[in-house]
This record gives C-alpha cells, structure tokens and sequence, in this order.
C-alpha cells in the first residue's frame, strides 16, 4: 500500500477532480489525494481524492436519504431519465474515450472508443427496460388475490476494477438505477477519471444521492464499504481472489452478492478451421488489442495436432502485424499495460515460460528495455506452445498477452482439458461442423460459450461465471431483475365482509 507522500510525487499543476457525494464534487475527509498516470509514458496525469471509512460513512448516508424518494420514482420515469444520460454520454463520446486511452492505456481506436459508445448503449438499453419491473398474479382462486412485486434492495455497494473502467461502471449503475436503487461506487484507483466524467455527465438528469462515487485504495476504501451496515446488497467485478473477500464480508451481513471474478478461458479449434477467420477470431477471443487485460481472454488456445503447426504459422503473422504504440495514435492496435505492478507481473510469467524446458516460444517474449516501447508498460504478445495443460502459464489468469497453445488429438481429451479449471467464465469453439460445435459448447463448463467467434458482450445477453468466475448474472433484463431486485409475495382475501 502506498503512503500519502509517494502517491504524490511533483503534483502541484496536476489537473484535480473530486469526487461525487450527495450530488456534489469533494475532498476527502483526510485531504489525501491519488496520482493517476498514464500507463504509455509512465507520468501523472492528474490526482483524486484517497477516500476512507469517514467517506463512504458520507456516501452511505446520502445514499440512504436519497433511497426513500427515488425509490418512489414511477419506473418509467427513471427509465427516461437513464435515457437522456444515454444521450449526453453519446454527444461526449470522444471525452470519454480519450479519457479511458489515456488513462488505461487501451488503444483509442481499437478499445477506447468502442467502450465509450457500449456505455451509452447501457445506458439506452436499460432506460428502454423501466416498464420491465413486473410481477406476476398467482391462481390461487377466485377468494384470493396473490401476486408479487419486483422491489428495490436499497443502497447498492459497487466495486469496479480498471480494465473497461467506464463501461462496467455503467453495468451496475444503469440497472440498479432503473430497478430503483441508489449507488455508491468505488473506482479503481488506476483509472477513475472517465468513471468521474461519466458520474458528472449521469448527475445532470439524477437527484443527488443516488449516485455517489468515491475514489480510493481497496484496503481504505472498498472495504469499508462493503463492510458497511447500510449497504443493502454488493456488486463487484474483479479478481476471484478479491471476490472472495467481497463474499464473506456479504456473509456476515447476510446481504445478497453478485460476483464477475476471473476466467482463464478455453478456445477449442477442430482440424476443419484452419483457416484466417478462425485465426482473426483467436486474435479477438484472446483480447490482444486490450494487452488481453479481460477475464474473457481466450489464452488457452487448444488446437488439434493435424493443424497445429499451420495455424500457429498464420497466428504469428496476423498478430505480429498489429502494431504496438501510443493509445492516441489512430493507428496503434495494441496499448499498453495497466501499471507497473501489472506489467511486473506479466513479464515474470513471460519469464518463466521462456525457462520451461516443454514450452516452445513461437513468437513475442520479453518487452524491449530500450526505443519507444521501453517508455510505457507495453507488453509483447507472446505465444508459447506446450503439451500440458498442467502448468502455471496454462492454469493462473496472467492478464497479459500471454497465449499457451495446447496440442490434442482426441476430442474428449480436449473438452477434459477445457473443463480441467477452476475458472469458467467464458470459452470459444472453431469448426465448420456446427453439430460438432454445438456438442463441445454444451460440454464445456463456462457461463458464456462462443462457436465460430470471439466478440465481447453486448447489451441484452445474460453474462457471468460458473465455478469460481463469480455468482449472478450482468448485461440483460434478467440480470436486472436477479441482482438488483427482492421479490415479494402479497396474498389478499377478498371475501372479508364488514359486519
């Protein structure tokens, strides 16, 4: 954890933003502040508040005030009210995602601003999803009316990591919201400033209180909040590791949790798809132009022995050819890495697998310590080949470039293989025999199997884990519906007669 003075190192003329509590831009409570740098150069770009348990005490208690009238909202007006955010966002698209490039160091063109337009599309799908908060009636005769209400939990704690920092910002505030929640959100540290001029552009069209955004370190921040007796439900996205700290301080409070942790997805490629679209499609699955900073990154790469040369000749070609470079620049494909911490760690893995004896580097290794690259944390994609499924690159979530390529023969070997994880988030299958295809999508255990693609999610489809990639679901009506909603059961006797 880093002290007050080494997170402000030269900060006099950095930009300050504040952050959101009670519809009003503030300190924190210590006056301690966090430097933002941009991963491509390694400087500061500006500074945030370091929020702690005083702060998120605030953000409860404004959110608790601001529940009792927002939750009285008619639906469908707080379904219009996310529509006119999705509008604002979309007129400032170009902020946004300069803001995420810059601080992220995900490439403008091929993340960045693809990010900042799926956040008015949240925004605008759910706003369209108000009228959507139904119960049902029950037949239980003609004496007796029953039926149920979908009714709000109340004070939403949400945590968000940096890896799409705005656009999964936008996944909990929007359907809270519209199911009549209030919110208090921690940003990630690394990147809280588009997430902060995202919450500006929202509290135009929302009473004060329902959203409130607090920036800070886990330990001083998210804690606290999702230790905090006032908040009624948790959601987080981020590591399993971290998701099972969020679950057991929802345990001691019995609050309902909705968890989208980690994945160390499985691509399965069959001897029929040889061919350059599967190739693109491994190059999208393993999210290379994110630096494969996704829990969806398809980074073990299962491919039939009969093809496995060939395909990895093809593989190195096309992705040898994206370019690394500034996230500015129109014509990068390829950023950089989150943070130091971050970039540490992937070479490590890098490491290890350039000293394995069975693993074979195909392409990448190592990033350059010297010319433009050394400047930021950019990392190589890399590609190893191996046999096993049994070692440390081909088991643990490296989020990083990291590819290992894994050779079968036998097609029950290979979903065994697949399945042989302690993650299940997503998974992706290559053939044109779409029986084949849709057998090993069925056998595979992960919340979201792709056949014959590698896009990331989109508004309306139901998203998360099995095992231990997390709990509840994200992106649709139902996902709505189950996390941000309690059902209750109303049952009246209509024959009581007044006597």
């Amino acid at each position: 954890m880093l002290t007050a003075a080494e997170t402000k190192p030269n900060t006099a003329s950095l930009p300050s933003k504040g952050m959101l509590i009670d519809g009003k831009w503030v300190d924190s409570a210590s006056g301690g502040r966090i430097t933002v740098e941009n991963p491509a150069k390694r400087k500061p770009i500006g500074e945030v508040p370091r929020a702690n348990a005083a702060d998120v005490d605030r953000a409860v208690a404004a959110a608790s005030k601001a529940y009792a009238q927002w939750r009285r909202v008619v639906p469908r007006e707080r379904g219009k009210a996310l529509l006119k955010i999705a509008e604002a966002l979309q007129a400032r698209t170009e902020d946004i995602a300069r803001t995420i490039a810059l601080e992220t160091g995900n490439a403008l063109r091929t993340q960045a601003r693809g990010e900042a337009n799926m956040t008015a599309d949240i925004f605008r799908y759910f706003g369209g999803l108000a009228s959507e908060l139904k119960g049902e009636t029950l037949p239980l005769g003609e004496h007796v009316l029953s039926y149920t209400r979908r009714e709000p939990l109340g004070v939403v704690g949400a945590i968000i990591p940096w890896n799409a920092p705005v656009m999964l910002a936008a996944l909990k505030i929007a359907p809270a919201l519209c199911a009549g929640n209030v919110m208090v959100m921690k940003a990630a540290e690394d990147a809280p400033l588009g997430v902060l001029l995202m919450a500006e552009i929202c509290q135009e069209f929302l009473p004060p209180g329902v959203l409130n955004v607090l920036t800070g370190y886990g330990e001083e921040c998210g804690g606290p909040l999702a230790n905090h007796p006032g908040v009624a439900k948790l959601s987080f996205t981020g590591s399993t590791e971290v998701g099972k700290v969020i679950m057991r301080a929802a345990a001691e409070r019995i609050v309902p949790v909705s968890l989208e942790l980690g994945g160390k997805s499985p691509s399965i490629v069959y001897p029929d798809a040889d061919e350059d679209w599967a190739v693109d499609g491994i190059i999208a699955a393993m999210r290379f132009t994110r630096q494969s900073q996704s829990c969806t990154a398809g980074s073990r790469l299962f491919l039939h022995e009969d093809i496995f040369d060939s395909f990895l000749s093809k593989l190195e070609k096309k992705t040898t050819a994206l370019k690394l470079g500034d996230p500015l620049d129109e014509a990068t494909d390829i950023g950089t890495i989150i943070n130091n911490k971050q970039f540490t760690k992937v070479c490590k893995y890098v490491d290890e697998g350039l000293k394995r004896s069975d693993a074979k580097l195909v392409f990448g290794g190592l990033p350059p310590k010297t010319g433009p690259l050394s400047e930021g944390y950019f990392a190589i994609p890399t590609v190893f080949a191996d046999r096993s499924n049994d070692w440390r690159l081909a088991r643990e979530e490296i989020f990083g470039p990291v590819l290992v390529a894994i050779r079968w023969s036998d097609e029950a070997e290979a979903i065994r293989m697949a399945n042989d994880s302690h993650y299940g988030l997503a998974a992706y299958v290559w053939t044109h025999d779409i029986g084949a295809g849709l057998k090993t999508a069925h056998a595979i255990e992960s919340g979201w199997v792709q056949v014959n693609q590698g896009l990331g999610q989109v508004p309306g489809m139901s998203y998360g884990g099995f095992k231990q990639s997390g709990i509840g679901r994200e992106f649709s009506l139902e996902g709505m519906l189950d996390s941000f909603t309690q059902r209750k059961s109303v049952t009246v006797n209509l024959e009581v007669r007044r006597t």
